[in-house]
C-alpha cells in the first residue's frame, strides 16, 4: 500500500506523524515549511527515521552527539549556523546555513544548529539508524529535553 501526503497550510499546522514503516510520498519541502513543531517524526522505519524540525529565532537544537547514528540535515526556509568538532568545547568547524543547505554529520561528532535569522529555522532530519521514539512530536525545545 503506497501512502501519499501532502503538506496542507491550516491556522493549526499540526501535520499528522509518523507514516513509517509503511511505504510513504512526500512533498518533503512543503512538509518541512508547514512544521511549527520543534520536532515531529514524519517517518520512522527500521534503519531510518525522518524528523522536521523548526527553530525559532535566536534557538538551537541543542548541542549533541550521536555515537552510533549518521545525521543528514536539510535546510528548507530560514538562516542559520551549524557548528561541530570532536569535542563539545572545540566545535572547530562552523559554516553559515540557509534554504537548499544540505549538511552530513557522521556518528560521534558534537554538532548544533542556531538559529541567526528573524524567522523560523524550517529543516528536517534524516537519522541512521533511527534516534527517536515512533511518532515522537515535541512541540518546544523545552518538551524535548525532558
Amino acid at each position: 500500500m503506497e501512502r501519499h501526503f501532502f503538506a496542507q497550510q491550516s491556522a493549526h499546522r499540526r501535520l499528522p506523524t509518523d507514516f513509517g514503516p509503511a511505504p510513504f510520498v512526500v512533498d518533503i519541502a512543503k512538509a518541512t515549511l508547514a512544521n511549527d513543531d520543534f520536532r515531529a517524526a514524519l517517518w520512522t522505519g527500521q534503519h531510518l527515521q525522518l524528523t522536521l524540525m523548526s527553530l525559532e529565532p535566536g534557538e538551537d537544537i541543542g548541542l549533541e552527539i550521536h555515537h552510533d547514528t549518521d545525521q543528514f540535515f536539510r535546510i528548507e526556509g530560514g538562516q542559520g549556523l551549524f557548528q561541530a568538532g570532536k569535542t563539545p568545547s572545540n566545535l572547530e568547524f562552523a559554516q553559515p546555513i540557509f534554504d537548499d543547505t544540505a549538511i552530513f554529520i557522521p556518528a560521534g561528532t558534537w554538532h548544533n544548529i542556531t538559529n541567526t535569522g528573524k524567522t523560523p529555522l524550517k529543516l528536517y532530519s534524516i537519522y541512521a539508524p533511527p534516534h527517536h521514539p515512533h511518532s515522537t512530536i515535541q512541540p518546544t525545545k523545552a518538551e524535548a529535553q525532558h
